[in-house]
């Protein structure tokens, strides 16, 4: 691993984030006909108003190369419930059965059921950065429940209490 100019390499960086506790959320996305989703813990709200949103898409991600499509105009962000690590690992390269994901739909666009909160984005903007792509989102459509999130912290899930 190629260290940056302060001597800090890749994996001691990711290892020093980890220690960030985070919510697991699952960016999805419709191209065509098919539904995609991709674990992402790199969630952020941006502004109450307007209500605006960001997720940083790694640009090897097949997440990206659908979310970079002009044709793509909207985005999902399911924050995931305690109860659902299985699809955490299934959006994140560990696919399970797909009749498992719990899919519905908000106008077309794939959403993932028992999430505490859903939210449906239009595509704002795309900002390069490093190796990652950060998509800022007006968020157009939210719900939520009052279950307990799936966390994650020091590259384990965990989870409230």
């Amino acid at each position: 691993m190629t260290a940056t100019p302060g001597g800090l390499t890749p994996d001691e960086f990711r290892q020093t984030l980890g220690r960030f506790a985070s919510g697991v959320t699952v960016i999805t996305a419709r191209g065509g006909t098919e539904r995609r989703g991709m674990t992402a813990s790199a969630f952020v709200s941006v502004s109450l108003t307007p209500p605006l949103i960001l997720v940083s898409v790694d640009t090897r991600a097949h997440m990206h190369a659908l979310l970079a499509a002009e044709d793509v105009t909207h985005f999902g962000v399911n924050v995931l419930s305690s109860v659902q690590r299985p699809l955490s690992d299934h959006f994140a390269g560990k696919p399970g059965p797909e009749d498992a994901v719990p899919w519905f739909e908000h106008e077309g666009l794939p959403l993932i059921g028992g999430a505490v909160a859903q939210l449906v984005c239009r595509k704002e903007q795309a900002i390069p950065a490093g190796d990652h792509t950060l998509y800022l989102g007006f968020v157009e459509y939210a719900r939520y429940t009052d279950d307990d999130p799936l966390l994650y912290f020091r590259g384990q899930y965990h989870e409230l209490g």
